[in-house]
């Protein structure tokens, strides 16, 4: 089979980059390819666009990854096939780097709820320029989709699904409000409370509040009613 390999923020930030790269071609006979944010968005968006809902003007894809998150204003006015992407960002936070930035988890839920705060305003800082930008976007009909670990394991909440289950996620609306209420709840918890939740668990337990920071800054920039959730991403593109 013919296939691309691409490594994004990691190696693009790390100072051993490229020797990783060697290694793993030298030891795998795999040749990633370091892709730049703005190529990483534009798969994001190949991926996934065809989940958008019909609407009138721009709409806002974004993709929260472990080291970075891409958000990408497109238009899909023209003619069918890929959308013309208007304008995108891409900020050095996502759920790994995010997490070891702010540090330790609070034993305290007053603690907790602090770091959250900070995570956001981390996030809403570096996002500022980008928002000023989208101003000019804004329409009355926002329409919002997001890709990443982050909005599916919030869907799947959302479904109260015993696990997860990528049939019911991927493709699925739901309002901006829920994923909020659930981002606000996770937070609160402590780290076993969140293992105890099904599609959370032990693997992203430690990561997605995190994620709901991100998540939240993003509906702050672009707050659309709806959320459209995609499983799928730069892999699909």
């Amino acid at each position: 089979h013919l296939a691309r390999s691409v490594a994004t923020e990691a190696c693009r930030q790390a100072e051993n980059g490229a020797e990783f790269v060697e290694r793993v071609a030298r030891e795998t006979g795999i040749l990633l390819d370091i892709i730049s944010a703005e190529e990483e968005a534009r798969l994001a968006v190949l991926g996934c666009h065809k989940l958008l809902e019909e609407g009138t003007g721009p709409a806002l894809i974004f993709d929260i990854g472990g080291g970075s998150t891409e958000l990408v204003l497109i238009d899909d006015s023209g003619s069918p096939g890929v959308p013309h992407i208007v304008d995108w960002e891409s900020v050095p936070w996502g759920v790994v780097s995010l997490s070891e930035t702010l540090g330790d988890e609070h034993d305290s839920h007053a603690g907790r709820v602090d770091r959250y705060a900070a995570m956001r305003q981390r996030v809403e800082d570096s996002l500022a320029t980008f928002a000023r930008r989208l101003e000019a976007h804004h329409a009355p009909d926002l329409r919002l989709l997001g890709t990443s670990g982050t909005v599916t394991t919030l869907a799947s909440i959302h479904l109260d699904l015993p696990q997860y289950n990528r049939h019911a996620v991927d493709g699925l609306v739901v309002p901006a409000d829920s994923m909020r209420a659930i981002s606000q709840r996770l937070s609160g918890l402590s780290l076993s409370e969140r293992r105890q939740i099904p599609c959370v668990g032990n693997e992203r337990s430690g990561l997605v509040v995190a994620g709901c920071a991100i998540l939240e800054a993003i509906l702050d920039l672009w707050p659309a009613t709806r959320l459209g959730v995609a499983d799928r991403g730069i892999r699909e593109g």
